[in-house]
């Protein structure tokens, strides 16, 4: 498959739905969540994971990690997408997702949410397993992805050697790269059953074209038809062409997909309609601070990235900012604002509870206060329905910020939990103290 990565053009195909081991290739997907969990703040490049046996037992190509060793996500990163470590591939998947077959089953969510029809994903690193399966159409769609979704991890991929943690380690793809003018990236893969396989993007003047080929007999085979694929695209590729981004993965629109244990795991879909929450009575002459939901949710949240906090109060700081949101006007969290003479706003927040209300859950912690507020609003848009009345509150603690949800009863904390859970939403307990 080649096509122009600026518009999405395909310029040459050839077999390319056919279904086919993707070796290595698979890592693409991987990496592509690991920095899609990065951007949500359900983990950070410096979180140190602790290496599972799985992850440890996994054959070469490999980093050499062993079984509870610490390291950082950003050096397994640096292993899976640069020497294809499958030790590291699989320990970012157990990271993210608490085991690899739960990471497995969010790899194919999200082919699915990308367009990757005929893809099917059983591992993170792409060790040949029954049924783990890609075409090269689907591979060059992820590639393009990658490219567009994530421009400031696409580095990673054109680095000749890098630092990861342990060692030095070298790229894979480093003949072609080394070979082909413009080649910046993106992947390789080899197993016996997959053969050589590559996904290659290259930029000459205003043109990028990527190519994808499986299958290929050796390494230097391999890139030269790649290199003569490249050349083919370039010609064709016209001079001047718009420019039109993927739309990023839309997981509203993905059916419900069955859990290890049978049980049903429902995707979070968007909500048609939120109504502001009233203000309580005698309030009116000082109204609370408050980001409202909109009634479309992307509206909502694109408001919590973008809004000037410096309109609200000129003494106010934005990580002060407390954002309020409930769909039962009766249970509405309200936040003051009480200013003095001599002292910095102090922000009061108290919610509606009633007996035995002294449960809470934490969602993760995060490396600023900001994406620690960010994630409690995404999943409080989510999880409407068992969060109703809680109070967000972020606690600073020595190594980031922690996430949580107050003010619920024993058995809605452990009912969110589960099924926050169910959707690889990092979640625990919090008892009462």
């Amino acid at each position: 498959m080649v096509i122009d990565a600026r518009s999405g053009e395909v310029l040459h195909s050839r077999n390319a739905d056919t279904r086919l081991h993707p070796a290595s290739l698979t890592k693409m997907m991987t990496l592509y969540i690991a920095f899609e969990a990065i951007e949500h703040g359900e983990i950070s490049l410096d979180t140190v994971v602790r290496v599972a046996k799985k992850a440890a037992a996994e054959p070469p190509s490999k980093l050499g990690l062993v079984t509870g060793q610490r390291i950082k996500l950003r050096y397994l990163i640096r292993a899976a997408a640069v020497k294809s470590a499958n030790d590291a591939a699989t320990a970012i998947g157990i990271a993210i997702s608490g085991s690899e077959e739960a990471f497995a089953r969010r790899m194919n969510r999200t082919a699915k949410a990308l367009g990757m029809t005929r893809t099917t994903f059983k591992n993170a690193n792409g060790l040949t397993e029954s049924g783990h399966l890609s075409t090269a159409r689907d591979m060059t769609t992820l590639g393009r992805h990658l490219f567009f979704d994530f421009p400031q991890y696409y580095n990673l991929f054109s680095r000749r050697s890098t630092d990861a943690g342990i060692r030095e380690v070298n790229n894979t793809n480093r003949r072609f790269l080394n070979s082909y003018k413009g080649a910046d990236g993106i992947k390789t893969g080899y197993t016996r059953a997959a053969g050589f396989n590559l996904v290659a993007s290259a930029e000459r003047g205003n043109k990028r074209i990527i190519t994808t080929v499986f299958g290929g007999r050796s390494t230097s085979t391999r890139n030269a038809k790649v290199a003569e694929l490249m050349d083919l695209g370039f010609r064709r590729a016209p001079n001047r062409v718009a420019i039109r981004k993927p739309q990023r993965p839309n997981y509203a629109d993905i059916a419900p997909e069955a859990g290890a244990a049978g049980k049903t795991i429902r995707l979070a879909t968007a909500v048609k309609l939120s109504l502001r929450p009233r203000l309580r009575p005698g309030n009116q002459a000082q109204p609370p601070v408050l980001l409202a939901l909109k009634d479309d949710i992307n509206s909502a949240l694109a408001e919590v990235e973008t809004a000037d906090i410096a309109t609200v109060s000129p003494k106010m700081r934005p990580e002060d900012v407390v954002l309020a949101s409930t769909s039962n006007p009766s249970a509405v969290t309200e936040t003051l604002v009480r200013e003095s003479a001599t002292e910095e706003p102090e922000i009061v927040t108290r919610v509606s509870t009633s007996g035995g209300r002294h449960w809470g859950i934490n969602i993760g912690r995060f490396p600023s206060r900001y994406a620690a507020e960010r994630q409690l609003l995404k999943v409080a848009l989510t999880e409407m329905s068992t969060l109703d009345g809680s109070l967000r509150k972020v606690v600073n603690r020595k190594n980031g910020y922690d996430a949580n949800f107050l003010g619920l009863t024993r058995d809605s904390a452990d009912l969110a939990c589960r099924r926050l859970q169910a959707r690889q939403v990092t979640c625990f307990m919090v008892g009462p103290g």
